[in-house]
């Protein structure tokens, strides 16, 4: 499952959210802002402070991903056609 470390005051990650929610894949939204360990994570996974980072089955990430990334990165892990 792709899980997403996020917060609702970035836009990136509004956008990031809503590219997902229209691919029709399914993820875990981890809000950096509820949880303090979701924060330290996504800079452990990072090494940055920057969001969103979200993180695919075979272990690879994102951080910020434009649109036509995230689009790639899912077709190339065979989640969409």
């Amino acid at each position: 499952m792709i899980s997403m470390y996020s917060a609702s005051w970035c836009g990136d990650c509004v956008r990031t959210k809503a590219q997902l929610d229209e691919l029709g894949l399914e993820y875990e939204y981890l809000d950096i802002d509820a949880h303090s360990e979701h924060k330290a994570r996504a800079i452990d996974i990072s090494g940055r402070p920057n969001i969103p980072v979200v993180v695919f089955p075979d272990g690879t990430h994102l951080v910020e991903p434009t649109d036509v990334a995230l689009h790639e990165k899912v077709q190339q892990l065979g989640l969409i056609h």
